[in-house]
């Protein structure tokens, strides 16, 4: 069921993603060549408990076992921090995270360049990040999913890359998972017409090879198929008379 979203409501979800927009820059100072995984981990827990009411969202979410979804390089979504894994120079780290907040839930990733990067995936995460920014431009009344959908895959197809067809974008507010889904491909003027309450978690995955994907033995972590990059970026946004309005972008 898809559930439009009061004001109030829409501002009690925000409060909850806020908190991710602080989170965030914080994180970004300390994606380090030799920190692990497991660190930014305990960082991120840490900060967000330190918000009064406020729990990680996906620790324990399905099954879980940590605040951080880390994704290094070939690593599409849902990657477990470990003590094991060191980040090195040249890496790309995605990093999604979740806020439950007095009932309500917020969700936004950032894909991060570890040390100097390549040009090649500086131009992924420019990439990326731009069609990130097209999408959430077209989270608008009257707009379709499809636009949503359109919007990423021509950003990221013009510059020779895939999107991800086999995970999506959703709804969020109660659940941090809720109708609808929202793909990163699609037909502009076609699908659900886009209405002021509606909330989405919009998040590109753009993959430097193929656009297929494999989850590996540990059931969670979903790479490339081809062993290339992936890059990610989330953000929550509500959908108002006014236009887009980001509810997890980064505090100044």
């Amino acid at each position: 069921m898809i559930v439009l979203r009061t004001e109030a409501e829409i501002d009690a979800i925000g409060r909850a993603a806020a908190v991710l927009g602080r989170l965030f820059p914080e994180l970004r100072t300390r994606v380090v060549p030799g920190v692990t995984t497991a660190e930014l981990d305990a960082f991120a827990e840490e900060f967000i408990r330190s918000h009064a009411g406020a729990e990680p969202a996906f620790k324990g979410l399905y099954g879980f076992p940590a605040t951080l979804c880390t994704s290094v390089n070939r690593e599409v979504v849902h990657g477990i921090p470990t003590a094991a894994r060191r980040l090195e120079e040249g890496d790309l780290v995605s990093v999604d995270a979740g806020v439950k907040l007095d009932g309500w839930f917020g969700d936004s990733a950032r894909t991060f360049a570890v040390g100097e990067v390549d040009a090649d995936g500086r131009r992924l995460l420019d990439v990326t990040h731009r069609a990130l920014e097209a999408a959430v431009e077209q989270a608008r009344p009257g707009k379709r999913l499809g636009d949503v959908g359109a919007a990423v895959q021509e950003v990221a197809e013009a510059a020779g890359f895939t999107v991800v067809r086999e995970l999506v974008g959703h709804g969020i507010g109660r659940g941090p998972h809720e109708e609808p889904q929202v793909p990163n491909f699609g037909s502009r003027g076609r699908g659900l017409e886009l209405k002021a309450g509606l909330v989405l978690a919009i998040e590109p995955m753009v993959n430097e090879g193929v656009a297929d994907v494999r989850t590996l033995k540990d059931r969670w972590t979903v790479v490339t198929a081809d062993g290339l990059r992936s890059a990610h970026f989330e953000h929550t946004v509500a959908v108002t008379e006014n236009g887009p309005r980001i509810l997890s972008a980064d505090a100044a």
